[in-house]
């Protein structure tokens, strides 16, 4: 399974990180590797959030233990993790949905 992260450091990690510049890329892959999963990549980004990662693991409660475990350090302000779908799999997505058909509509009054 694939998820991406997005994180927003504190300030104080920011100083941090500009005071003694640091691969990040190194400390979360050995994260990701001992929760059984595995690193695809880690960007910086420009805008909301401060670095996106890219991971596989082996079920959802893997990944969500990566993030909090990742948040526990202190040095995380806001974490968001978001599961991927292949395009293989949003195409079974999508014929499991068809074959459920749609969720009746709320009634009113």
């Amino acid at each position: 399974m694939l998820f991406m992260v997005h994180a927003t450091y504190t300030a104080e990690a920011w100083r941090t990180l500009v005071a003694k510049p640091q691969n990040r890329k190194d400390a979360i892959e050995g994260l990701v590797e001992r929760a059984g999963g595995r690193l695809h990549d880690l960007y910086f980004t420009l805008g909301a959030n401060d670095i996106v990662f890219i991971f596989e693991a082996p079920d959802a409660l893997t990944a969500a233990a990566v993030s909090v475990a990742g948040n526990a350090a202190g040095h995380i302000k806001s974490i968001q993790t978001t599961q991927l779908l292949t395009a293989e799999e949003s195409l079974e997505l999508m014929r499991r949905a068809g074959e459920l058909g749609p969720a009746p509509a709320p009634q009113s009054g």
